[in-house]
């Protein structure tokens, strides 16, 4: 059986609201609805999302379909970035490159990539060793931390290379019986819903 790693799409940034207080842009919801309407989501038993705004609002779009309700996991959230607050797109690429490059340093206060992939990665096993491995499940969750969970699971070294494409809404999966990854990053609305490679 397979299990997802869904990222949230587009948001609305505003700068003089907190991060994880941002909700799904209009691009974001269209996308979400679009993906929710193909098969594969319809499938899903379980839905597991952060607790950032964004995240729920993604998850409760997928769960909507599905007849089911969304948990929520604290430490799921994005990796903490809030010693500097919102940066600029141009800035916070930089940023970003530096933190996946040295996953072991703080960028400016961040939370190192190291300490958010050791979070995520208990996050996720917390709620798979009580999860039924027979039904499919999504988590819900967000581009930074999805891609040091999917290096985990690649038995990868951190790097950014393996980080989701721009615009966020996409989706890996793994195997729930060996936590391997299955497929790689594919946007939302364009997965077909093989759990193979691709």
């Amino acid at each position: 059986m397979f299990a997802l790693y869904i990222t949230h799409p587009q948001v609305k940034i505003d700068a003089n609201v907190p991060v994880p207080d941002w909700g799904l842009s209009d691009i974001g919801v269209q996308r979400t609805r679009k993906a929710a309407a193909l098969p594969w989501a319809k499938t899903l038993e379980r839905i597991v999302s952060s607790a950032e705004n964004k995240a729920i609002e993604t998850a409760r779009i997928f769960a909507s379909v599905s007849g089911i309700d969304v948990e929520t996991a604290a430490d799921m959230h994005e990796n903490d970035r809030s010693a500097t607050g919102f940066l600029p797109p141009e800035q916070f690429e930089r940023a970003a490159d530096w933190f996946f490059a040295h996953p072991h340093s703080s960028y400016k206060g961040w939370e190192t990539a190291a300490d958010a992939q050791s979070r995520i990665v208990d996050a996720i096993n917390a709620v798979l060793s009580t999860h039924d491995p027979t039904k499919p499940i999504a988590f819900v969750g967000h581009g930074g931390v999805g891609t040091l969970l999917k290096c985990h699971l690649a038995r990868d070294a951190i790097r950014r290379d393996g980080d989701q494409p721009p615009g966020g809404g996409h989706l890996f999966c793994f195997s729930l019986a060996e936590r391997r990854i299955t497929c790689d990053w594919t946007a939302i609305e364009a997965w077909p819903g093989n759990h193979g490679k691709g």
